[in-house]
C-alpha cells in the first residue's frame, strides 16, 4: 500500500495544481462576465421594448413590454441570478475535465431523452453556432491550452467549459427563474445575440492570455539585451557583502577603548623600521628605538609594564614626517606585545593586508604606488576614527584608496596627465591637512578628473560605437525576422507563392519593423499581424461565413502589405506578379463549391481552427523554451560585464590586462582597450563567451581593493553562512 501511495503522490500533486489553475480560470471568467451583466440587462430591456413595436400579436407585445419593464426595474436581481448561474455552470463543466476520485462504478442505466430536452438542445445549437464561428480561433486556442494544462493534446470544443453554449444556457436559466410568467420564458431566446449578450471575445482572450507561457512573445529579438541573467550573481554578491560586513561589525563589536582614553601612549615616531620588502622611493625610515639608559651606578632600569593604549593616540603624537618612510605591514612587529587594544589590533591587521596587496601589485604603476604609500598613516587614522571604513564602500578614505589603485592601473607614467596631477594633489592635501573632510575633497577632485578622462575616451570612440550599434541592431533584427518567418512556415501547408514571398520579401519588412520599433511602437505587431493574416488568407475556407470574413478582411490586409513593401522599396515587376498570383489564389478559395451540409462545414471550420491553434501554440512553446534556457556560468559572467571592468587576456604575446571600454546596448559586442589606451579591439559576444570557456580570458574581480581584501580576510564562512558568521562573532 505504501508503494502505491508513493506512486500516486506525484499524480495527486499534478491534479491539485490543475484544479487550482482551473479554479482560477473560472474565477476570472465569472468576474469578467459579472462586470458585463448589468450592461447586458440594459440592452436586453431596450431590445424587449423595441421588439414590441413590430410584433403583430398584441398579447405577445404586451408580454414583452411587461418583461422589459420588469428587467429594467429589477436588473440587479437578474444580474445576481445570471452571475451565480454562470459560476455554477462553469464550475460544473470544469470539474468534468479532472479525473474523479476513485469510487465504485455507478450502475449503467438506459433512459430516453425527453423531446423537450432534444428541442432545447437543437435550439441552443442553432443559437450558439454564430458565437462558435465568430470565436473559433479563440476557442480553439483555449482548447489547446487547456489540453496542455491537463496533459493531453487538446480539449474538444464540446468539452470546453468556456464554450458559448455554457454562458447562453446559464443566462436562459436565469431568465426563466427571474420571469414569473412561463409564457414569457421563450422571449429570452431571440435576445441571445452577439450584440446583446456578453463580450465573449474579450473574455476568451483574457483566459488565453492567462494560459500563455510567461516568456512567450518577441523575446528572441531581445535575447542579447537580457541582463537578468546576472541578477542571481548580483544578489549573491550583495548577500556576501552583507555577511562580510556583519562579520566585521561583530569583530569590532568587542570591548575597545574609545580614542582619547587616558592611557599610556608610546611615541610612534620612535618605532623602528624593518628591513626588506617594499620601499617607497627616496623615503626616510623611522628612527630605531633608543636603548634603555643605564641608571646611576651602571645598573639598567627595569622597563615599566606595557599598557594597552589606543593606536590613534600613538599616531596623533607621532612625528609629522613619520609616514614618509612608513611601511604599515611591519608596524605591528615593532610595537611591544600587548600594547594595542583588540579593536586597534584588528584595524591594523586588516589595513596591513590592504596596503601590502596594493603596494606589491606590479600592475599598478610605480608612481601611483609611491603616492599610495604616503596614505598609510592618514588612512590608518581615518579608519581608527571611523570604523565604517570597513563597512561602507563610500567611506571617503576607502573610496580614495580604491580610486588610486584603479587609476594607477591605467597610468602610463605621463607627467602631464591631468588625472595623475589630481592624484598628487589629493594625496598631498590628505597628508598636510588633518581635517576629516580632507579625503572627501580629494575624492571629489579625483572623481571629476576621472570622469573627464572617461568622457574624452568615449568621445574618441564615438564614431565606431555608433556604427557598431547600428550594425548590432540590424543583425539582431535580421535574426528575429528570420526566426519569426521560419516559425510560421514550420509544419504549415502554405501555398508556394506565399511561402516564397515570406522568405524572400517579408524578412526585410520584419527586420525594418524590429529596427524602428523604439521610434514607432507597434511596428512589430503590425508587420507580424500582416504576415499571420496573409498565411490565414490562403488557407481553404469551408464555410460561407469564413469566406465572407476573408472578403471583408482583404482590403485592410492588402493595404498593410503595400505600405510595408513601399517602406522597404520593393517596386519592381515581381511585386505586381506576386499580387496577381495572390488575387488568383483568393478568388479560387472564394469560388470553390460548397457541397457540404452546414453542420459538416461547421465541423471542418472548427477542426481547421484547432489545427491552426495547435501549430500556433507549438510555436509559442518553442519560443518560450528558447527563452527559458538556463544560463550557465559564462552567460552569467557576460550578463554582469560592465564598462570599466578589467579582464586578463592570455595569448601568444603573454598575459595582458585589458579594460572593458564599451558594451553595446544589446550586449552582443564588447570593446576592450589596454592600460595605456594605445590599442582597442572589439569582440562579439559569441567569441568572448568562447574565450571565457576556454580560459584565455579571465574577468578580474570588479570590487575595489579594500573590499576584495576584506572579503578574503573574512573567509568563506561569511560568504556562505551569514548566520554562522554572526554566531562566530
Amino acid at each position: 500500500m505504501s508503494s502505491i501511495a508513493a506512486q500516486t503522490a506525484p499524480a495527486r500533486t499534478a491534479t491539485a495544481t490543475r484544479r487550482a489553475t482551473l479554479d482560477e480560470l473560472v474565477g476570472t471568467a465569472v468576474e469578467h462576465a459579472s462586470n458585463g451583466l448589468t450592461a447586458m440587462a440594459a440592452r436586453m430591456a431596450g431590445a424587449l421594448h423595441d421588439m414590441s413595436t413590430a410584433d403583430p400579436d398584441p398579447h405577445l407585445a404586451l408580454s414583452r413590454i411587461r418583461s422589459g419593464n420588469l428587467l429594467k426595474d429589477n436588473a440587479y436581481a437578474f444580474v445576481h441570478l445570471a452571475s451565480t448561474g454562470i459560476e455554477a455552470a462553469l464550475r460544473r463543466e470544469a470539474a468534468q475535465l479532472l479525473p474523479a476520485a476513485q469510487q465504485a462504478p455507478a450502475p449503467v442505466t438506459l433512459s430516453l431523452i425527453p423531446l423537450e430536452e432534444m428541442d432545447s438542445q437543437l435550439a441552443f445549437a442553432a443559437i450558439s453556432r454564430p458565437f462558435d464561428l465568430a470565436h473559433a480561433e479563440a476557442l480553439a486556442s483555449l482548447g489547446v491550452r487547456l489540453g496542455m494544462l491537463l496533459g493531453r493534446t487538446l480539449v474538444r470544443a464540446s468539452h470546453n467549459p468556456f464554450r458559448p453554449d455554457v454562458f447562453l444556457r446559464a443566462i436562459e436559466r436565469a431568465w426563466c427563474e427571474f420571469e414569473p410568467d412561463p409564457q414569457a420564458h421563450r422571449l429570452i431566446l431571440p435576445l441571445l445575440r452577439s450584440e446583446l449578450v456578453l463580450d465573449l471575445g474579450a473574455l476568451l482572450a483574457t483566459l488565453n492570455d492567462r494560459l500563455k507561457p510567461a516568456s512567450a512573445g518577441r523575446q528572441a529579438h531581445a535575447r542579447f539585451a537580457k541582463t537578468d541573467d546576472g541578477a542571481a550573481a548580483r544578489a549573491a554578491r550583495a548577500r556576501r557583502d552583507a555577511a562580510v560586513s556583519q562579520q566585521l561589525r561583530q569583530l569590532f563589536g568587542t570591548a575597545d577603548p574609545a580614542p582619547g582614553d587616558a592611557l599610556a601612549v608610546p611615541m610612534i615616531a620612535n618605532l623602528p623600521q624593518g628591513s626588506g620588502g617594499w620601499r617607497p622611493s627616496g623615503a626616510a625610515g623611522f628612527a630605531a628605538p633608543a636603548a634603555a639608559a643605564p641608571a646611576q651606578g651602571g645598573q639598567p632600569t627595569v622597563p615599566a609594564p606595557v599598557v594597552a593604549a589606543p593606536l590613534l593616540g600613538m599616531l596623533e603624537q607621532g612625528s609629522d614626517r613619520a609616514h614618509e618612510g612608513f611601511y604599515l605591514p611591519r608596524l605591528k612587529q615593532k610595537l611591544p606585545q600587548g600594547s594595542l587594544s583588540r579593536g586597534d589590533e584588528t584595524t591594523l591587521d586588516l589595513l596591513s593586508r590592504i596596503f601590502e596587496t596594493v603596494l606589491l601589485d606590479d600592475a599598478i604603476g610605480q608612481e601611483t604606488r609611491d603616492l599610495i604609500a604616503f596614505l598609510q598613516v592618514p588612512v590608518l587614522k581615518a579608519a581608527l576614527h571611523d570604523r565604517s571604513f570597513f563597512f561602507e564602500e563610500t567611506h571617503p578614505a576607502r573610496r580614495m584608496l580604491d580610486l588610486l589603485s584603479r587609476a594607477g592601473w591605467e597610468q602610463t607614467g605621463n607627467p602631464d596627465d591631468p588625472v595623475y596631477h589630481a592624484m598628487r594633489r589629493g594625496v598631498e592635501q590628505v597628508r598636510l591637512e588633518s581635517r576629516p573632510d580632507a579625503f572627501a575633497a580629494a575624492v571629489a577632485e579625483l572623481e571629476a578628473s576621472l570622469a573627464e578622462r572617461e568622457r574624452a575616451q568615449q568621445a574618441a570612440i564615438a564614431g565606431p560605437i555608433a556604427q557598431a550599434t547600428r550594425h548590432e541592431k540590424q543583425a539582431a533584427s535580421g535574426r528575429s525576422a528570420r526566426k519569426a518567418v521560419a516559425l510560421r512556415l514550420a509544419g504549415e501547408e502554405v501555398v508556394a507563392v506565399v511561402a516564397t514571398f515570406l522568405e524572400q520579401r517579408w524578412i526585410p519588412v520584419l527586420s525594418l519593423a524590429y529596427t524602428i520599433e523604439d521610434s514607432k511602437p507597434g511596428a512589430i505587431d503590425s508587420a507580424t499581424r500582416a504576415m499571420d493574416d496573409l498565411v490565414w488568407s490562403v488557407k481553404p475556407k469551408a464555410t460561407q461565413q469564413a469566406r465572407k470574413s476573408l472578403i471583408a478582411r482583404l482590403p485592410a490586409l492588402l493595404a498593410t502589405l503595400n505600405q510595408w513593401l513601399d517602406a522597404v522599396q520593393w517596386q519592381d515587376a515581381e511585386r505586381l506578379q506576386f499580387f496577381a498570383e495572390l488575387a488568383e489564389c483568393h478568388a479560387a478559395i472564394v469560388r470553390a463549391p460548397l457541397e457540404l451540409a452546414p453542420e459538416r462545414q461547421f465541423e471542418l471550420a472548427v477542426e481547421a481552427a484547432q489545427q491552426d491553434a495547435l501549430r500556433r501554440i507549438a510555436r509559442e512553446q518553442g519560443a518560450a523554451t528558447d527563452d527559458q534556457v538556463a544560463p550557465d556560468a559564462v552567460d552569467v559572467t557576460l550578463a554582469t560585464l560592465a564598462r570599466g571592468m578589467r579582464v586578463e587576456f592570455t595569448g601568444g604575446g603573454g598575459v595582458r590586462k585589458l579594460k572593458l571600454a564599451w558594451v553595446s546596448p544589446l550586449r552582443s559586442l564588447f570593446i576592450f582597450s589596454d592600460a595605456g589606451r594605445q590599442e582597442a579591439f572589439s569582440l562579439p559576444a559569441e567569441r568572448l563567451a568562447a574565450a571565457l570557456r576556454s580560459g584565455s580570458i579571465r574577468v578580474l574581480t570588479p570590487e575595489g581593493v579594500v573590499g576584495r581584501v576584506l572579503t578574503q580576510a573574512a573567509g568563506a564562512a561569511a560568504m556562505n553562512d551569514p548566520a554562522g558568521a554572526a554566531r562566530a562573532g
